[in-house]
């Protein structure tokens, strides 16, 4: 881990960094959209691109972007650790004091943040917006990460379409005719969360000293800096979800990005809010130091399931007693996804902050009944295990499932339940890292379903969807993660399936891959246009083993970049329009 005289450096680094408010050097690479797309409303991209929001953007960027760097690097030095044997996951020495300091607490709950027990997700696409917000939930994570394909349209529309829903403008008829409205004042419907995209994905759109700018900065500094002070009025925000994360310094950097912001615009420190997904194995041995680096922004922690699955896989990829088995068979009952969780409740309620449950992404099955049924009773159970452990809420794909959550969450009788810290006195931090599953097995269909279900995930995505139906489940980029990390992992160890004897090897998971392709694009209603082909093109070297990415999405993103500016006509003319 990053030494206390290293971490040292690094400040000293960036507060010498001092910056200019100034657009040199920045170079836009597409063309701003100028056409309104959403009638009744006139706001179009070159609102959200002003001169102002982009100083705004860059002098962030400057500033921290040295850190965001270095900090990305430290996760390859602690994995480099890992393989060698010279590093195993613990609780920080260094840290001690602030998790055995029994005084401090993290922020009150904010306004529009007190009860969060249903909270929905999705993407920021205008339709998918305005049904979450007529939900019967609480809150609503709006999503610039795992379930956005980060195209130039989704991010920058995004934009646009949270701009108008803050200020009421958001109604819309589709192309096919049918008109989304929203149901009551913003004010009055779920509190918006919005999830910038994490610190190791960058936005090669919008360049900065001939580097891309942190895309986690471009979408947090956009946002807040056209709706902070709106979203104040309506009284509720502005407030944030925070992806990714491995270490208790990438949480400092966010705190510090916060402050910086808030007093740019003049805004008392300590009205941001945001909520950590502990959705990382590093992570979860720094939930209270996290919390204590984002004090008076913290709002709590989330059980970032299906990522925290990818990541003790990717973490671990290198150790054979860590293997895990069939996707199905690693659950939530599983000794370390039962260790984290209970951690993470104790620890959140311990420091006066919410503890929020996992994704439920379950959706209806319509021409299922009995299939729907007991789809439906799985989300029910996972819900009222959610609930008896401790935490104060849980998440939703889908509208319909929140009939499902409130009734659940109901039997809470308080808006939430920090009041309650289960005890865990006898926790041992191994536990963290107890990946042994009762009648394991890893078998020929483990790899199929794998296969399929990241085939179909990186297919979607490359097209520009990252929020897509598959086998009845609402799945994310999480999904296609676990699948290339488990063959990678299975490769690599040579493991024997359970159920034909035969060994892993990249040939076998080549034969099936390609045989998963076939049957994927006979099947596909895009016919010749669909994309299965290049996924699997991707795929081969990460489920093979000649290859392991730290992330699909950065290894995806250049399929998705649309360069069609390669002058600075753009920002040039923002320029000469602030000296008129």
């Amino acid at each position: 881990h990053l030494s206390l005289r290293r971490q040292r450096q690094m400040c000293i680094r960036d507060s010498s960094n001092m910056v200019k408010r100034t657009l040199k050097n920045v170079l836009l690479q597409v063309t701003v959209d100028t056409t309104p797309q959403f009638a009744p409303s006139t706001t179009t991209p070159k609102d959200i691109l002003t001169k102002e929001a982009l100083e705004f953007i860059v002098l962030l960027h400057r500033t921290f972007n040295s850190t965001r760097k270095s900090l990305l690097q430290n996760r390859q030095t602690i994995q480099n650790g890992l393989d060698s044997g010279s590093y195993k996951f613990h609780f920080l020495e260094e840290t001690s004091k602030i998790r055995t300091e029994i005084s401090w607490q993290g922020a009150i709950p904010a306004p529009g943040l007190i009860d969060r027990s249903t909270e929905i997700t999705g993407p920021p696409l205008r339709n998918m917006l305005i049904n979450a917000l007529n939900s019967d939930v609480k809150t609503y994570m709006t999503d610039f990460e795992d379930s956005l394909s980060p195209t130039w349209n989704n991010i920058i529309y995004g934009q646009v379409n949270l701009y108008d829903t803050i200020r009421n403008k958001v109604n819309f008829t589709s192309s096919k005719g049918k008109a989304y409205k929203l149901k009551n004042d913003i004010n009055k419907l779920p509190t918006l969360i919005v999830r910038p995209r994490g610190w190791h994905l960058e936005e090669k759109h919008l360049l900065v000293d001939d580097e891309p700018i942190s895309a986690s900065i471009f979408d947090f500094g956009l946002y807040f800096f056209h709706n902070a002070k709106r979203l104040i009025e309506i009284g509720k925000g502005p407030y944030f979800y925070l992806p990714k994360m491995e270490h208790h310094l990438e949480a400092k950097l966010w705190n510090d990005i916060f402050c910086v912001a808030q007093d740019y615009l003049g805004i008392p420190r300590g009205t941001i809010r945001a909520t950590v997904l502990i959705e990382t194995l590093p992570a979860a041995f720094q939930m209270e130091e996290i919390i204590f680096q984002l004090k008076e922004h913290s709002s709590g922690l989330n059980c970032g399931r299906w990522d925290y699955i990818f990541s003790t896989i990717k973490r671990l990829r290198n150790l054979p007693e860590h293997l895990l088995p069939d996707r199905d068979q690693v659950t939530m009952t599983s000794p370390f996804m039962d260790a984290y969780v209970k951690l993470l409740i104790n620890t959140c309620h311990r420091r006066g902050v919410h503890a929020m449950g996992g994704m439920a992404a379950h959706i209806p099955i319509k021409d299922d009944l009995k299939a729907n049924e007991v789809a439906m009773t799985k989300v029910r159970t996972d819900k009222i295990r959610e609930l008896t452990n401790g935490h104060d809420g849980s998440w939703i794909a889908h509208p319909a499932l929140a009939k499902i959550c409130n009734e659940v969450f109901i039997n809470m009788g308080t808006p939430n339940q920090i009041y309650k810290i289960p005890d865990f006195s006898q926790f041992k931090s191994s536990e963290l890292t107890n990946t042994t599953i009762p009648d394991a097995k890893i078998t020929s269909d483990g790899i199929r379903q794998n296969l399929d279900i990241g085939l179909q995930y990186m297919e979607a995505w490359i097209r520009g969807s990252g929020c897509v139906p598959i086998n009845n489940l609402m799945e994310d980029a999480a999904t296609a993660e676990v699948s290339r990390c488990q063959l990678y992992q299975w490769v690599k160890h040579g493991v024997t399936l359970s159920d034909t004897g035969d060994k892993v090897t990249p040939q076998l998971t080549t034969k099936i891959l390609n045989e998963q392709i076939a049957k994927l694009k006979a099947s596909s209603p895009l016919g010749a246009k669909n994309k299965f082909d290049l996924a699997g093109k991707y795929f081969l070297p990460e489920i093979t083993g000649q290859h392991f990415s730290e992330f699909l999405t950065s290894l995806l993103y250049d399929e998705i970049v649309t360069i069609n500016s390669t002058n600075n006509e753009y920002i040039s003319s923002l320029n000469e329009w602030s000296k008129l």
